[in-house]
């Protein structure tokens, strides 16, 4: 069975759930690195001037980029490039897209240090991505960066399933979206396994909240399918007493806050135009009042750089 939302926005969820558990990712991803940062020390996203630099960015088209300012144990202030590669395999491009983010921020800010770490949610393993190498004659760069394969964990997720890690759940649901593409029966079933962990593991209110959301946004159903999931859902909270918010309060609230975010940044976008381009023509609104969050994201980012109004909207 053919899934109706092959075309899944996996990016907004990613940069959430990024803000909302980078220590968590760090830990669960990269475990050897996490260690050595301060995180009694508050971590910062540097949005705008990974922005500033990086000018091309192809968000929006499978990736996911993030800055974070952190701190190491010995004081010393780190900027942490997260690269996210989404959707499909890595582009041939990619080794190389690596390095042109990590030398502009190295030419931009030449006194700080700076370190890069990308993540494949849909690649196999292989040799060939995680270094950038030239060499001519006798000029030779040679750039590495630790690379993720999240694959790898498609066989070991009795241990993401084991694991208290919030940013486990996070995991699971994007494996699990790759893996059900086109049959909504196995989504439906693994999605409602992941709601189960939710209530096991006796996460905080927030946080189920918040980790629902995430599942809820990655493994969209059909609308007959999502019916019957919320129907499990209700009856299994029944059945096992459990103190936590009702199914349908939860979905509610997690629906209530998309679209209290995508409020949001339709009325910044809006005041963005205005203030560069002095109006908003009527086919301009009707572009805004139809998009989702992700489209407006992607739009509130590219008018900082954009001088016209109509290429703003261009796919």
């Amino acid at each position: 069975m053919d899934n109706t939302n092959s075309t899944t926005d996996y990016d907004s969820p990613w940069k959430e759930a990024l803000e909302q558990y980078f220590p968590q990712f760090m830990a669960l991803l990269f475990p050897q690195v996490s260690p050595q940062i301060d995180w009694q020390q508050p971590h910062e996203f540097l949005d705008k001037e990974l922005q500033q630099v990086v000018r091309d960015a192809e968000s929006g088209r499978g990736y996911t980029d993030k800055l974070v300012k952190v701190y190491t144990l010995n004081h010393n202030t780190l900027w942490v490039l997260i690269h996210i590669e989404i959707q499909g395999k890595a582009d041939p491009q990619f080794n190389r897209r690596m390095f042109r983010y990590y030398y502009r921020l190295v030419d931009s800010y030449p006194e700080q240090a700076i370190a890069s770490f990308a993540v494949l949610t849909n690649q196999r393993q292989t040799e060939k991505l995680g270094h950038y190498q030239q060499h001519f004659w006798q000029t030779e760069l040679d750039f590495r960066f630790p690379t993720v394969y999240l694959q790898q964990w498609s066989n070991k997720l009795d241990e993401l399933e084991k694991n208290p890690n919030p940013f486990a759940i996070v995991i699971m649901a994007q494996l699990i979206a790759h893996a059900t593409a086109k049959d909504d029966l196995t989504r439906k079933d693994s999605k409602f396994r992941l709601i189960r962990m939710l209530y096991q593991r006796r996460y905080e209110r927030q946080d189920i909240l918040e980790l629902f959301r995430y599942i809820d946004w990655m493994l969209q159903l059909p609308k007959v399918l999502e019916e019957q999931l919320y129907q499990a859902i209700e009856a299994m909270e029944q059945e096992e007493h459990m103190p936590y918010v009702t199914a349908i309060e939860r979905y509610a609230e997690a629906r209530g806050e998309t679209r209290g975010e995508t409020r949001g940044e339709a009325q910044t976008l809006r005041r963005q135009i205005q203030l560069k381009y002095k109006e908003i023509p009527d086919w301009v609104t009707d572009k805004i009042n139809q998009a989702d969050k992700s489209q407006l994201d992607r739009w509130v980012e590219r008018i900082l750089f954009e001088d016209n109004l109509e290429n703003l909207f261009k796919p």
